[in-house]
């Protein structure tokens, strides 16, 4: 099943996506046990927004060994956890801002990942049970304010730094999907879902037991290699296989 939030003039409602023209309404949100009514609406891809609101953002830094080797850090023994705030989240067709902050602002394509269900010390073996669907997200970061400040909050928690969508795929194997970031058209990253450090039931256990996870939480699994840079003017591009491609744009902050 394919779960989007629409906006059709009265605000942003989730629907099923039929197919390319046609929606059903949810008659509330499917995190706070909305069910599918009779509604069937016709839609646009402009009309999609961000998929998630989530109560938190849980992400990993490091869960793709030649990602960490190109940055020159170590492969970690354990899921290097770290937060964005959901105030950074920002949908399809939406624009990614370059902070006056930031000299070097760059792309991570990720594999998001939707819980479910609440989920607190969840182990690996049934972490999958909990997962509601799957999702494209860019980690967008501030990379010489990450070096600046060696924690993350700042260099990864600006406004429009958490692009996510198109929607939400909840019937998807996660073990082995290719995950592609273009540029302007140029292909940056491409990797697997297999050659993470750590598998997405991993992470979701482990993370289950530092914080209780909450329906609708986002969890950020980590990026292939190739990060790089973001100018003005440029159309980000995250694809997934078995998901679809979100798209954004970029423009420098006013």
């Amino acid at each position: 099943m394919r779960v989007a939030v629409l906006d059709q003039g009265s605000g942003p409602s989730f629907y099923r996506l039929d197919d390319d023209a046609w929606a059903t309404a949810f008659d509330g949100s499917p995190f706070e046990g909305g069910l599918l009514g009779e509604r069937r609406v016709r839609w646009l891809p402009t009309e999609l927004r961000a998929p998630v609101r989530p109560s938190k953002v849980v992400c990993v830094g490091r869960n793709y060994a030649a990602h960490a080797k190109e940055l020159g850090n170590e492969v970690p023994k354990e899921p290097l956890l770290f937060l964005k705030p959901p105030s950074a989240i920002i949908g399809p067709g939406e624009q990614i801002v370059r902070p006056r902050a930031s000299e070097r602002v760059e792309h991570e394509a990720e594999l998001g990942v939707v819980v479910g269900r609440r989920a607190r010390r969840v182990s690996p073996e049934e972490a999958l049970g909990y997962v509601f669907g799957y999702t494209c997200v860019c980690d967008v970061t501030a990379r010489d304010l990450q070096r600046k400040d060696v924690q993350f909050t700042r260099a990864k928690g600006f406004d429009t730094f958490c692009p996510t969508g198109p929607w939400l795929e909840t019937e998807l194997d996660p073990s082995d999907l290719a995950v592609r970031c273009l540029v302007s058209g140029a292909l940056r990253q491409s990797g697997r879902t297999s050659q993470m450090v750590f598998s997405v039931a991993t992470l979701l256990s482990a993370m289950s037991h530092v914080m209780t996870l909450e329906p609708g939480d986002l969890l950020v699994t980590g990026t292939p290699e190739g990060v790089g840079p973001l100018a003005a003017g440029d159309e980000l591009v995250v694809a997934i296989d078995g998901i679809g491609e979100l798209r954004v744009g970029v423009r420098d902050q006013a």
